[in-house]
């Protein structure tokens, strides 16, 4: 498994990682954003764009409130994607066809979530996506999804 990511990264062509925003992250800026921060999906995406320039990478967005659009989209993603980014949203919490979906591309995956579940609600605590990421970061507000692409980044570069 090591071996086929490393050797997907070697390509001389630009990496490419799929951002996966689940259900509704349509609405940050203005959901709870005592919680969530004031930063809209469209300021994320953009700061992620910027951030993949940078870096010389590139980025697709991708949003759906429907699971199986998510779904979809991921398994879409083997052959084309390098990495994953994703904030399942409440899908965390109750998706393992979400989370069957992530491990069967056999990419390196980041979950990120903009709170801090582990300081909400007990429910929140549990992920079906993070025993199958290399890494998750919550609660550093928009700015974990630059730390997220950043780590995949760097993953796939060495």
């Amino acid at each position: 498994m090591a071996r086929a990511r490393s050797e997907r990264a070697d390509r001389s062509e630009n990496l490419r990682i799929l951002v996966v925003h689940g259900p509704n992250l349509n609405l940050l800026g203005r959901r709870e954003p005592e919680i969530y921060g004031s930063q809209t999906l469209a300021d994320i995406d953009a700061d992620l764009a910027a951030a993949a320039k940078e870096l010389g990478v590139e980025v697709e967005s991708i949003q759906s409130n429907h699971e199986g659009e998510l779904i979809d989209r991921i398994q879409e993603s083997m052959g084309h994607a390098h990495g994953i980014l994703i904030n399942p949203g409440g899908f965390t919490h109750s998706s393992v066809a979400l989370r069957d979906a992530l491990v069967a591309t056999d990419l390196p995956v980041v979950e990120v979530h903009i709170s801090n579940v582990y300081a909400r609600e007990d429910f929140r605590k549990t992920s079906y996506v993070s025993p199958v990421a290399m890494g998750v970061i919550s609660g550093l507000g928009a700015q974990g999804y630059r730390f997220g692409l950043e780590a995949l980044v760097a993953r796939l570069s060495a």
